[in-house]
């Protein structure tokens, strides 16, 4: 019998070492000195990457449902290291198309498969803190780039940008593959020790699974559209927010662009721990309570920052925003199987994160559209704000239909209103 902890930390393996795309911005100026590309050129690397992970999440859902997370672990191992690996020949050939195609396209795929393939068997294994084991996870994917940043920017200034990725490609493949090696699922009918005993006797509350559907047949309820708009918003704002950070505290309040920096640097840190503690919390008030709150504290810190004169007020409020953007990444797949059940939680989960890859191009565009037409981000937050007005109406709506669903079932039925 395979110890779940350990499986969890094999999970965070996977985890931290995708999650270093991260640290992308660390190569865009030693880039741009050493090739002359323009910096939107090397960016669109990362975009590349991001949106690949979406659509490679979705493509793949079912291929980590049927092959099990070892096999598709292996696989992200193959994918990521060689298209990090990649990165580096094209920097030696200072090929362009070639970085795109390695870091973006084969880069993006392993991101993508890397970030579902441990989902379904996290749920499985802790059936009694769903948040927590996805949030310890997808806690590594946000503090990747506090360990990948600095190890990145050593790397360059000794032994040269391109050698950097000859040199992490290879690593990022080994911890890849011997994490995936040792995820598996549960035995059937498994349960953690004591579980039963304690939802018998009353001590632990059992929460039943609102169905037990396949992923064809969860794209087709409102409640999967209801989640993926959530998602797309959160992901949107949360996105753009970490595209301007700097430039915005700058204008906003003053701030030095050392002190900009610095509080950048912080939002890496408060991204993964709402991470691990929203998702944990999310086991005790449930997901909906929990999102509804996300958009609640969210609404009220994006029309309040416009007004913030003060430094540490406003870096407070960019942290709370953090929080629940990485909160929402670490409890969706917990509420895929609260709402739809176990069964193919990963390719549910990978036509959840289209979203991503939507959301990815949408909001960096987005604020820089609304900063040149209006020559202020103040209207940006205000627009922010607003979307976030419509995710709380759906997460209410979300909750509507879960309490409808609930109030007229004896059993979980197999056929339900559609769209």
């Amino acid at each position: 019998m395979k110890n779940r902890w350990l499986i969890a930390l094999s999970a965070v393996g996977i985890h931290i070492s995708i999650g270093s795309v991260y640290a992308w911005s660390v190569v865009i100026n030693p880039l741009i000195s050493n090739f002359g590309w323009e910096r939107w050129q090397i960016s669109l690397a990362f975009s590349i990457a991001i949106f690949f992970l979406g659509i490679s999440a979705a493509f793949f859902g079912h291929f980590v449902e049927t092959r099990g997370p070892r096999t598709s672990g292996t696989l992200s191992a193959l994918c990521f290291g060689l298209g990090v690996s990649g990165a580096g020949l094209a920097i030696l050939l200072k090929n362009l198309i070639l970085l795109y195609v390695f870091y973006g396209v084969l880069g993006g795929i392993g991101l993508g498969i890397g970030y579902i393939a441990p989902v379904s068997t996290l749920i499985k294994w802790f059936p009694d803190k769903r948040g927590l084991a996805t949030g310890m996870a997808v806690m590594g994917f946000g503090f990747a780039a506090l360990i990948s940043s600095p190890v990145m920017q050593w790397l360059i200034q000794n032994v040269g940008i391109g050698a950097m990725f000859f040199i992490l490609g290879p690593i990022y493949l080994t911890v890849i593959f011997c994490s995936a090696q040792y995820l598996s699922p549960p035995p059937s009918e498994w349960a953690p020790a004591g579980f039963r005993k304690n939802i018998a006797s009353g001590k632990t509350k059992s929460q039943e699974d609102l169905a037990m559907l396949t992923a064809n047949e969860a794209i087709k309820t409102l409640r999967f559209y209801y989640l993926w708009l959530m998602l797309f918003i959160n992901i949107t704002c949360g996105i753009a927010l970490l595209s301007v950070a700097s430039p915005l505290a700058q204008e906003a309040t003053g701030m030095t662009a050392m002190a900009a920096a610095a509080m950048v640097g912080f939002m890496g840190l408060f991204n993964g721990l709402g991470r691990i503690g929203w998702s944990g919390l999310s086991d005790h008030l449930g997901r909906p309570t929990v999102w509804t709150t996300f958009f609640i504290l969210e609404i009220a810190a994006f029309f309040l920052i416009p007004h913030i004169a003060s430094k540490g007020i406003f870096q407070i409020l960019i942290f709370l925003i953090i929080t629940c953007y990485g909160g929402a990444f670490a409890s969706a797949p917990a509420y895929i199987s609260d709402l739809f059940g176990t069964r193919q939680v990963s390719a549910i989960l990978g036509y959840l994160l289209t979203a991503w890859a939507v959301a990815g191009i949408v909001g960096p565009l987005l604020v820089s559209w609304v900063r040149d037409t209006t020559g202020s981000y103040t209207k940006t937050l205000y627009l922010f704000g607003s979307l976030f007005i419509v995710a709380l109406i759906l997460s209410l709506l979300m909750i509507l239909n879960i309490r409808q669903h609930r109030s007229r079932r004896i059993e979980i039925p197999q056929t339900e209103p559609t769209l």
